[in-house]
């Protein structure tokens, strides 16, 4: 065939090929036939490629190169990926094939080009996708090693390679056998290790995950997962976490949760789980325990004076002396500030004793801290197991009552709880809410003891007293319950009444004819309120009584306690008119240099100095003191708790004043007292009665 049917020949049959084909004159190296298909690849008619030279349709060095090298007849033949150029300007990825064929006695290159542009862009978005995968496998915290089915080494990022401390040679030489070997060599127990992971490798859909400790000191966590594909297992991923600092973490809450965070002693969460102990012990074998409260003495003395540092540092000190006293198998807890408890197994009355003896000798030796050298002492209550109680609250409440029993004693010594004893603290809590009540339901009243001229034997004045009839409890003495008023606070309202009541009585009786002073007792917090002068001039001004007829008994703990804030106060209401007295006067501490520059009245002999005169030397010298001194002062004095004639004889003779007590009257209610007082008040004033409910 003659060239013109030749091309035509094979134009026909390239049209057959669905990849892109040109035919290449050998001699020009200009395309003589393309088919549709390339066409489509550069993107314009096949028509327009012919008469063109391959090299202008190269797009890439290499095909560059290898035209000219077939112009020059040094290479005939290629096969490689490469890239073409589209005539709107897009380069578009291949798979190229140059052939060199004779015809009819010339050469033709047969150049093929495979569209890989579906494939690359596949290629591409694997490569996209497996670097995501890598990418997210380095941004976890975990450690992450795939496997196959038979343990090999499918992938693992850097984070799993750190855990394990795995060596660059290691990760280099992708030595399966090496890195297994090494990671069980890292593990404490390794029997264990290998058991887990021959149970993992025996079941292949198994999930589950276990917890391993290293010689590194790392606690590391494993989870085991499948790896399938279409629903069939194809390998294990393993996550590993350090989670040594958690566990850590946790251990220490677990502690801070039973534990005293200063001393590291139980606290009352691990006290109580330790006494449960005890008790089921007990109760199994028929052994008693102790339960005892140990209280520092004034330890706020401490902290007040050298501050919370140094008073944490005697904690310390304190602490290591009364585990010192104890048995291993015992328990010291410390429950607050400065409350410890200990549980003394195995202990009678005997060994309880025994061990309150060697904690109370331990604290008697002298503290020394920063070259300050101080005692301090504590107070023990003690309750047994099963006698005192068969629970901790019991136990609890009863040892602590024995050592505030103590306290009341004098502290630094120890005490048993005590049966008849155990009702104080339920009748108290029981006689603070009755009181409460009694205040509002109007069961407290006022008697009023009468107040007589030793010379003359009038009555002079009168002593205002509260009286509390419950209808429950019966008749409560004063000395049960203003101490408890006194701790509560309680007292301010109680005193707020009484001066209310005893004013307004005192009002009604002037106005009935009766004109003399009432006296009230005041509690050292009444006299504290910063409103206190306030409320008495207007309880004052709210009846109309002149201030000179109320009377306000002060101890004398209430005037040493801020001699100069009470000095501000005692002017001010002196100021105000009202008169003022130093009740029980010998039984405090009173400075003569401060009497002095209190604006005080009179002075209250306390009935203690009364009792045995005229008989007891003592109280003779220490009574005739008090009237010369008053003298000196210009004070009045009066004697209270006078029973008898000669003890009224013996003040006259000594030069007092005043006096009351039974040899005269006791305290009386308003209708009482002015039936006492032997004369009715004048028709032409009212008597003014106040209703005490």
């Amino acid at each position: 065939m003659t060239g013109p049917a030749v091309r035509e020949a094979w134009s026909a049959l390239i049209e057959g090929f669905l990849d892109a084909v040109w035919l290449v004159d050998g001699d020009t190296l200009r395309i003589t036939a393309a088919n549709a298909a390339a066409g489509t690849l550069f993107g314009i008619e096949p028509s327009a490629l012919h008469a063109r030279t391959a090299a202008e349709l190269s797009a890439t060095p290499e095909d560059l190169a290898f035209w000219e090298g077939v112009d020059h007849g040094w290479q005939d033949a290629i096969v490689s990926e490469s890239l073409v150029r589209r005539f709107n300007g897009t380069v578009v990825p291949v798979m190229r094939r140059v052939s060199r064929v004779e015809s009819d006695g010339r050469a033709v290159y047969v150049v093929v080009f495979q569209d890989r542009s579906a494939h690359q862009a596949t290629q591409d978005e694997l490569e996209h996708r497996l670097s995501e995968l890598r990418a997210t496998l380095e941004s976890t915290a975990d450690g992450i090693l795939v496997t196959d089915l038979a343990g090999s080494i499918r992938g693992f990022n850097r984070r799993f390679a750190a855990l394990w401390n795995l060596s660059e040679d290691l990760l280099t030489q992708r030595d399966d056998a090496a890195v297994q070997a090494w990671m069980r060599s890292s593990v404490v127990d390794v029997t264990d290790y290998d058991r887990r992971l021959a149970a993992i490798r025996d079941a292949t859909l198994l999930q589950t995950s276990d917890v391993f400790a290293l010689h590194s000191g790392k606690v590391i966590e494993r989870v085991t997962l499948p790896q399938c594909s279409r629903g069939q297992p194809i390998g294990r991923v393993f996550s590993f976490r350090d989670i040594t600092e958690k566990l850590a973490a946790s251990q220490r809450i677990e502690e801070l949760s039973q534990t005293d965070p200063l001393t590291g002693l139980p606290n009352r969460r691990l006290l109580a789980d330790r006494v449960e102990f005890a008790l089921a012990m007990a109760q199994r074998n028929g052994h008693s325990f102790a339960l005892m409260v140990v209280n520092l003495d004034r330890f706020k003395h401490i902290n007040d004076t050298f501050g919370l540092g140094f008073g944490d540092r005697v904690l310390l000190e304190v602490t290591d002396r009364i585990k010192g006293c104890l048995r291993s198998l015992d328990t010291v807890a410390r429950l607050g500030s400065d409350e410890f408890v200990l549980l003394v197994h195995k202990a009678d009355a005997q060994g309880a004793e025994a061990t309150a003896r060697r904690v109370i000798e331990a604290m008697s030796r002298p503290f020394r801290l920063d070259a300050v050298e101080f005692t301090v002492t504590c107070s023990i209550g003690v309750a047994l197991c099963p006698n005192d109680g068969d629970n901790l609250d019991e136990l609890m409440r009863r040892a602590d009552a024995a050592m505030h029993r103590v306290k009341e004693l004098g502290r630094a010594s120890f005490r048993f709880h005590q049966a008849q004893a155990d009702t104080a603290p339920r009748s108290q809590m029981h006689i603070d809410h009755a009181m409460r009540q009694a205040l509002v339901s109007g069961h407290f009243r006022l008697h009023y003891q009468p107040q007589i001229d030793l010379a003359t034997g009038d009555v002079v004045g009168a002593e205002a007293l509260i009286r509390w009839r419950d209808p429950v409890l019966g008749d409560v003495s004063p000395a049960e319950f203003i101490p408890l008023a006194e701790e509560s606070g309680f007292i301010i309202a109680i005193g707020d009444w009484v001066l209310a009541q005893a004013v307004r009585q005192a009002a009604a009786w002037r106005a009935a004819g009766w004109d003399f002073p009432v006296s009230i007792n005041v509690s050292a917090l009444q006299f504290q309120q910063a409103d206190f002068i306030e409320r008495v001039a207007s309880t004052l001004s709210a009846v109309g009584l002149p201030p000179n007829r109320l009377e306000l008994e002060l101890t004398e703990s209430i005037l040493i306690h801020d001699a100069e804030d009470a000095l501000h106060r005692l002017k001010a209401l002196d100021q105000l008119g009202v008169l003022m007295s130093i009740d029980d006067f010998g039984t405090g501490y009173s400075s003569l240099a401060y009497l002095k520059r209190f604006p005080i009245d009179r002075l209250k002999i306390d009935r203690s100095f009364i009792r045995s005169l005229p008989g007891d030397t003592g109280d003779v010298a220490i009574v005739n003191a008090i009237v010369q001194m008053a003298r000196a002062m210009q004070l009045r004095v009066i004697a209270e708790g006078v029973e008898t004639e000669p003890q009224r004889q013996f003040l006259l003779d000594a030069g007092c004043h005043e006096f009351q007590g039974f040899l005269y009257s006791p305290a009386l209610d308003v209708p009482a007292f002015e039936a006492r007082l032997g004369r009715p008040a004048p028709p032409s004033k009212p008597s003014i009665r106040l209703v005490t409910g």
